[in-house]
């Protein structure tokens, strides 16, 4: 019998993420080696345990997922990232195929979509749920977003994209340097470059636009 499938389970909703884990662990190719709450989490239960698959939701508090999942796969490039979300907004799916997730799997499927996800990713194929689906491209060159985002937001790297929700959420610039491994100055550089990109020099009224443009839920 061929090993068991590794997995750490990030979701910050206690009873989705303990139902969550209890399925997964009853199939008997799949074994959860830890079960944790935010992306900091993530991050270290991925150093303790060195998983093959990473299941991350999406909208959790503290660090950014996709800056973490990004820091993680500078050292991983063989790990299967699969992003679970509620939301399908066309940026989120942008910053998971920039980091080459192997499923973006709406909450609304059923857990057999993730389960199947899973395998799909470790078996070196992709999964995306339909309303994902509908939103990318699929050619020789890869995935990609059928419409480009918005062009203002589209002009955002990924960490400035991640700089700019945690502008909206009222961190500091220390906090921020702290969430993203990043100095001070490093933070005000990005904060500069945002401005300068949005045209928008106000914080409140970042934070207004990374609400109406959805890069975090108000």
């Amino acid at each position: 019998m061929s090993e068991p499938i590794t997995l750490v389970v990030a979701d910050d909703h206690a009873l989705l993420r303990e139902m969550l884990t209890q399925r997964l662990q009853s199939e008997p190719d799949l074994r959860v080696l830890a079960s944790v709450g935010n992306a900091r989490e993530a991050l270290e239960a991925w150093l303790e345990w060195r998983p093959r698959v990473l299941l991350l939701d999406i909208d959790m508090p503290g660090p950014s997922v996709f800056d973490v999942a990004a820091r993680i796969r500078e050292k991983d490039a063989g790990l299967r990232l699969i992003f679970l979300s509620g939301f399908c907004h066309d940026h989120y799916i942008d910053m998971a195929i920039q980091l080459r997730a192997s499923a973006y799997i709406s909450k609304r499927e059923p857990v057999e979509a993730v389960i199947s996800a899973i395998r799909a990713a470790v078996a070196g194929r992709v999964r995306f749920s339909p309303e994902v689906q509908a939103r990318i491209l699929v050619d020789r060159s890869g995935a990609r977003l059928a419409r480009q985002p918005e062009a203002r937001v589209g002009l955002l790297t990924p960490r400035e994209l991640t700089i700019l929700g945690y502008i909206a959420k009222g961190h500091a610039k220390k906090e921020m340097a702290r969430l993203c491994g990043i100095s001070v100055k490093t933070v005000e550089q990005h904060c500069t470059h945002i401005m300068d990109k949005l045209e928008i020099h106000d914080r409140v009224e970042l934070a207004r636009f990374a609400i109406r443009e959805r890069i975090v839920q108000p």
